[in-house]
């Protein structure tokens, strides 16, 4: 019962990361496969990489306001 919680935790994570890599133009198959290896231990991982790329794009010394 264990293996199949964990699989499907490890499935449910990589589905999470595909939508949010096509929503922020993120690599793909890249979050897919971490999210299909590591479970939700890739969680904190993606969130500073998703920070990241956007720090990247806007720049680092301009301001991004979240709503």
């Amino acid at each position: 019962m264990i293996i199949l919680g964990l699989i499907i935790s490890a499935a449910l994570c990589s589905l999470y990361a595909l939508i949010e890599t096509v929503r922020n133009g993120m690599a793909k198959k890249r979050w897919v496969m971490a999210g299909l290896v590591f479970g939700p231990m890739m969680l904190p991982m993606f969130q500073i990489s998703k920070k990241m790329a956007l720090r990247k794009s806007i720049g680092f010394k301009n301001v991004y306001w979240v709503a």
